[in-house]
């Protein structure tokens, strides 16, 4: 299920988008990137519809994805 981040609440999107930007294997090349302009990065593709926010009810999972990956 797709879930527009306008759905979310703030600190709920904040939270979503960090702990996405912190994984392992999450890789922004050679240069160090903060984590604040990481996440605005994300925070703005998935305003653009760039990337989309999938959630997977049987897993309970929440992931950010490309749209054209979907």
């Amino acid at each position: 299920m797709i879930i527009p981040p306008d759905q979310l609440n703030s600190d709920t999107l904040t939270a979503l988008i960090e702990e996405f930007v912190s994984r392992d294997g999450t890789d922004y090349g050679n240069q160090e990137i903060s984590l604040a302009s990481k996440v605005e990065q994300v925070r703005s593709k998935l305003t653009s519809g760039e990337a989309v926010i999938l959630f997977s009810e049987s897993k309970g999972l929440c992931n950010i994805v490309s749209k054209d990956m979907l």
